[in-house]
């Protein structure tokens, strides 16, 4: 889509019109259909694999299919909570008033280990790989000063934390033991 303005300079000047053939193309190895792209994705070798996914999304994209079959899916398997929405596609979570379990009051950094504290007072650790840092500085982004914390895992073992802006990040993480 021309108003998505994170594609690489490689994939824009590419030309490619996407079909199954070239969607199999790109999922089999990205890098040597397109040398250059950003996309961290080294690509799916199992051509099985590839068929069921080409599959499925032939599938969700019809017109109308997408929006109810993933609600309906990925709402039975999280709940439908804030986290099945957005993984779903659903409405992106207005950040601005955040309740207490929310909202990131101070996070530490020890070795392999982040400890996220809350403004409900509770410390929660994570393994460096399973916090994410994200900023998001829309209209629904967190308030400046005010980062928040939302589910990014099934298993409840991965956050994101979004901050209004990047300069925020190093001023709110903390070195210590």
């Amino acid at each position: 889509m021309p108003s998505f303005d994170r594609y690489s300079d490689a994939l824009k000047a590419s030309g490619i019109i996407w079909d199954d053939r070239s969607l199999d193309a790109w999922l089999t190895d990205p890098e040597r259909m397109v040398p250059d792209n950003a996309m961290p994705f080294e690509g799916i070798k199992d051509a099985r694999t590839r068929a069921d996914l080409l599959a499925f999304l032939k599938e969700a994209t019809k017109p109308g299919a997408a929006p109810r079959q993933m609600a309906q899916g990925m709402g039975g398997m999280m709940g439908g909570g804030m986290m099945g929405g957005m993984m779903a596609g659903g409405r992106v979570p207005n950040l601005k008033n955040l309740d207490p379990p929310q909202h990131v009051t101070s996070i530490t950094h020890c070795r392999d280990t982040y400890r996220v504290t809350t403004a409900d007072g509770k410390t929660r650790a994570f393994w460096e790989r399973n916090l994410r840092i994200k900023t998001d500085s829309s209209k629904d982004g967190p308030e400046s000063g005010a980062p928040a914390i939302v589910p990014a895992g099934m298993m409840g073992d991965r956050v994101d934390v979004i901050f209004a802006a990047p300069e925020e990040i190093s001023k709110m993480i903390e070195p210590r033991c």
